[in-house]
């Protein structure tokens, strides 16, 4: 049986994902029909990855903890997906992991070819901003808080996050980092974009400065223990479990928190950076109910 806790990270993480898969299926529609083959059947793809949708949900429970109420954040949380999307694609071709299988199925440069994969990661940047302005609208928000949610979510999905975390980690390759290292590549490449989930929520229910602040340094924790959580995954599980290459990590010589800290540490490691976020949430005062199950829901996962 599950504990309460538990159960409430998978029903917040159903109800993201059904809400974020339709807004999804919906663009993908547009893209299929809208663009010329093979272009418009790759984004449409890509689109359709399936995932278990844990920073939309993040976007929900801030959000909701910040007195938001609005179904239309959906539209915001579906930004946030695609940027992820957009960042997955990117991740996986030969000259960045060079993986075939994501998420239970081929990657986009294997189901297509290189040259349009990489188009589609691009393409895909303005597709989540043309869905973010749409759902800012609909949210009623004036345009400058519209803009306060476009330069969250792009400044983590850019040079000063995925894209310049991602460069850090390609220039590890087969060096053996010190923990500090390993955690600012880790801010860029995973953090970054976790961290916007939580702020973005905070920003589209007009949340105060104070709970901002909280929003931030609570996203900056749960991002480091999602990945080292992922790292033990990657060494630990199978890859039928995780839906994509188990073992990449050793194969690419990379630095891991397994690596350095072994298996114990690291999930001692996650579970530490998880409460820590959970602290400065409380001292802000959120309610952190939803926030808690998904931070436990982060570090005690099986894929």
């Amino acid at each position: 049986m599950v504990d309460t806790t538990e159960g409430d990270a998978i029903a917040l993480l159903g109800e993201a994902r059904e809400m974020v898969d339709r807004e999804l299926e919906a663009c993908a529609v547009r893209m299929a029909t809208t663009m010329s083959p093979p272009l418009g059947d790759a984004l449409a793809y890509a689109l359709r990855s399936p995932g278990k949708r844990v920073r939309p949900a993040l976007v929900l429970a801030a959000y909701r903890a910040a007195g938001g109420t609005s179904p239309a954040i959906v539209g915001v949380a579906t930004a946030v997906e695609i940027v992820h999307t957009y960042s997955l694609v990117h991740d996986d071709l030969p000259c960045m992991d060079d993986d075939s299988l994501r998420r239970g199925r081929p990657t986009t440069h294997r189901a297509f070819d290189v040259a349009t994969a990489t188009r589609v990661g691009y393409l895909l940047v303005p597709v989540a901003g043309e869905e973010l302005a749409r759902a800012g609208k609909e949210l009623g928000l004036a345009p400058i808080a519209i803009g306060r949610l476009a330069s969250a979510l792009f400044e983590a999905g850019g040079v000063r996050g995925m894209v310049g975390g991602q460069w850090l980690d390609l220039e590890a390759e087969g060096r053996r980092l010190d923990l500090p290292q390993l955690m600012a590549v880790h801010r860029g490449k995973t953090g970054a974009l976790i961290r916007a989930a939580v702020l973005l929520g905070g920003l589209a229910a007009g949340a105060s400065d104070e709970v901002l602040q909280a929003y931030g340094a609570f996203g900056d924790e749960i991002g480091l223990a999602f990945q080292v959580a992922d790292d033990v995954l990657d060494a630990t599980a199978t890859s039928e479990t995780l839906g994509k290459t188990a073992g990449r990590d050793a194969e690419l010589a990379k630095s891991t928190y397994v690596g350095l800290l072994g298996v114990a540490g690291a999930r001692e490691a996650a579970s530490r950076h998880a409460s820590q976020g959970l602290q400065a949430l409380n001292e802000a005062g959120v309610r952190v109910g939803s926030l808690a199950a998904l931070a436990r829901y982060i570090v005690t996962r099986s894929s």
